[in-house]
Formats: C-alpha cells, sequence, structure tokens
C-alpha cells in the first residue's frame, strides 16, 4: 500500500458515555478513538456492489487504513461530515495480514 493512496482523514468513534456539558450528567454517546487516521475512502463499483448484496451485506463502499489493532464493527467512521457503520469485521491484506485494513463500510445515520 502506497502511502500516497492514503490521501483522506477519518475518525473512528466508538459507542459509550459522554458527560453532558449543561447538565454534567453521563448520557449515552460516541467518543472519538482516533482522529485524523490516513486512509483511502473509495465507493464500491457497480461489479463489487452486485457481489456485496449477494452476501446480505449492506455495504456501500471500502476504506483502507494502515494496519492497526482494535477497529471493531461497533465502531462507526467519520468522513467529511457523513456517518459510516462498519459491515463486519476488518479484513487484513492477503500478503502479510499486517500492512493495511480494507474496512466495508455503509453510509447512514448512526447517532447511538
Amino acid at each position: 500500500m502506497q502511502a500516497g493512496r492514503l490521501r483522506q482523514r477519518i475518525t473512528f468513534q466508538s459507542p459509550g458515555l459522554t458527560q453532558d456539558p449543561v447538565t454534567g450528567e453521563e448520557i449515552e454517546g460516541w467518543t472519538t478513538v482516533w482522529d485524523k487516521v490516513p486512509a483511502s475512502v473509495e465507493p464500491l463499483s457497480a461489479r463489487d456492489l452486485i457481489a456485496a448484496q449477494a452476501g446480505q451485506s449492506e455495504a456501500s463502499g471500502r476504506m483502507v487504513i494502515r494496519y492497526r489493532i482494535g477497529v471493531l464493527p461497533t465502531m462507526r467512521i467519520l468522513h467529511r461530515g457523513d456517518v459510516y457503520n462498519i459491515q463486519g469485521p476488518p479484513m487484513p491484506d492477503p500478503v502479510s495480514g499486517l500492512e493495511y485494513l480494507t474496512i466495508l463500510v455503509s453510509k447512514g445515520l448512526n447517532d447511538g
């Protein structure tokens, strides 16, 4: 994976408790885990989309990042003001499994 392909920046968020700034009460929300992660953000091609739908997947795009431990399907990704849900576990690269991760995502509202 060439570093030049990872031009966009994405943010990973995890569900959890946050503090209401007005009342101080703990409420359910999203906490930023990693910010400004270099990534390649690509919509699925028509061919990929048909193959994904055959597997009953809702995936509408893929994001590729450098290998990172701790990426979970319960997280969500923010990119340019849009919210993306992670569809299943991230897939490691086929050669070493430690160079990059491919994450299938679906675009949609996920406000917790």
